[in-house]
């Protein structure tokens, strides 16, 4: 076999495959006898079909086959071999194989396009300058983490009036001879649809007595009628009257003072001890949060800078236009001008990136994109006030997400852009600025 590649210009090749008889014969003979073997023909024992009929029904199948199966491996062999920089796959010239009979020729040519990968490059060092955001939390931010964190080490107490959010129980009876009865009954009138109401109960104390009419305080709502009441939810309509109900608790839920019991459930014992300490660490919590975001613009503005340094890279349309077709889900519409001319730019991204860690010599491994996973899941236990999660919590959360092959996916690109970034911030000259939350939102969008 003769395989061959020549330039047709900057941006594509064409690759000329030679196959002789001797490359396939051996392996289309191998999987005839396999159909031998297998072959169940009326009027022939198994395994003992004749050889010439089974080459007559299957010889010019099978020698497709193998002859494609050859092809593919010779190809993608010499591409990797000789470090050819291929974009999509090679494509066949098909007027070329239109001319090829497989049932009667022995030796084949095989003709194929190829979009190579534009010749530019990516350089980065301290003579570039770029910005980076360093994102200050607010007050608001900090005492909003701060009382977070008071909610979940606060408790129940009883209290004598109530206010909004207290929680009831009591007797509650239908206001009519022999109607429903339900003692130890609990409510939340805050959950009330009607205000008139829900203002009923403002106030109140325990052993007070208060007439309402559920019914129209939760909406003639079956479900919740019928679980407030005790009764079947075809019952409900028949209970659509005035209710006493004779308060015998009210509970509410008090947040913590901020204490040194707050401090220990947030961020471990005796990490921190006074409130100061406390409210420097949530802060320390935020930076380190909005670096994330702070490094994902200094890639968006990496991005812009290097795609206008480099410029506009060259590209062989044609020969992409078809790959996109040829790869588009079946009955789908055609690539548009738009959606194609967006490929492209996305593309010239990815090969600058793509240079970009090959440079920096970046390599990613299970333990990195592991990382990465509990990165984002201490994340999103964060958003909830849990900053102090376990370490093998943290871990087996990460393995669940990291059985999802399109969030293992992200979360692999995600690992490439860290040490990416980190990378960046090594070479290049950071201009460094404090915005608020606000002004770096308003610059991401600017970006976008």
């Amino acid at each position: 076999m003769e395989i061959t590649l020549k330039n047709q210009d900057a941006t594509s090749a064409r690759l000329v495959v030679n196959i002789q008889e001797a490359d396939y014969s051996a392996l289309v003979e191998k999987q005839l006898k396999n159909f031998r073997q297998k072959a169940n023909i009326p009027g022939f024992r198994p395994g003992m079909v004749p050889m010439g009929l089974i080459k007559k029904q299957y010889g010019t199948a099978v020698k497709a086959e193998e002859i494609n199966k050859l092809l593919q491996t010779k190809i993608f062999e010499y591409i990797r071999e000789n470090k050819v920089d291929m974009l999509g796959e090679p494509l066949p010239i098909e007027e070329q194989q239109a001319g090829i009979n497989m049932a009667e020729d022995k030796e084949f040519t095989f003709e194929f396009e190829v979009a190579l990968a534009p010749k530019f490059e990516a350089v980065l060092d301290k003579s570039d300058a770029l910005p980076y955001y360093r994102i200050e939390p607010t007050k608001e931010m900090i005492d909003g983490q701060a009382n977070a964190f008071a909610q979940r080490c606060g408790e129940y107490k009883q209290v004598e009036a109530y206010e909004n959010g207290d929680m009831l129980k009591g007797t509650l009876a239908e206001s009519v001879e022999e109607g429903v009865v339900v003692r130890e009954a609990v409510m939340m009138p805050s959950y009330m649809k009607n205000d008139d109401q829900k203002a009923l109960f403002a106030g109140a104390k325990v052993n007070d007595v208060v007439t309402f009419n559920p019914s129209v305080a939760f909406d003639n709502n079956e479900a919740e009628l019928a679980s407030l009441l005790k009764v079947e939810k075809s019952e409900v309509a028949a209970h659509a009257g005035e209710f006493t109900f004779t308060i015998s608790e009210i509970t509410r839920f008090v947040a913590s003072e901020i204490n040194q019991n707050v401090f220990d459930a947030a961020f471990g014992k005796d990490v921190v001890k006074t409130e100061e300490e406390f409210r420097a660490k949530i802060a320390e919590q935020f930076a380190g949060r909005f670096e994330v975001e702070s490094d994902y613009k200094l890639l968006m503005d990496v991005r812009s800078y290097l795609m206008e340094k480099v410029g506009k890279l060259e590209f062989n349309e044609s020969i992409l236009r078809r790959i996109m077709d040829m790869n588009k889900a079946e009955g789908a519409e055609a690539v548009s001008e738009e959606d194609f001319q967006k490929s492209l730019t996305e593309l010239s991204w990815h090969l600058i990136k793509e240079q970009l860690a090959k440079k920096f010599e970046i390599k990613i491994d299970d333990n990195d994109v592991l990382s990465v996973a509990k990165d984002a899941t201490r994340d999103q236990f964060a958003q909830y006030g849990m900053a102090n999660v376990p370490e093998d919590l943290l871990e087996n959360y990460a393995k669940e997400m990291l059985k999802q092959d399109k969030t293992r996916e992200a979360l692999i690109n995600r690992a490439v852009d860290v040490k990416l970034i980190q990378s960046i911030k090594s070479v290049v000259t950071l201009n460094e600025e404090t915005v608020s939350v606000e002004d770096f939102n308003k610059k991401v969008s600017e970006n976008a």
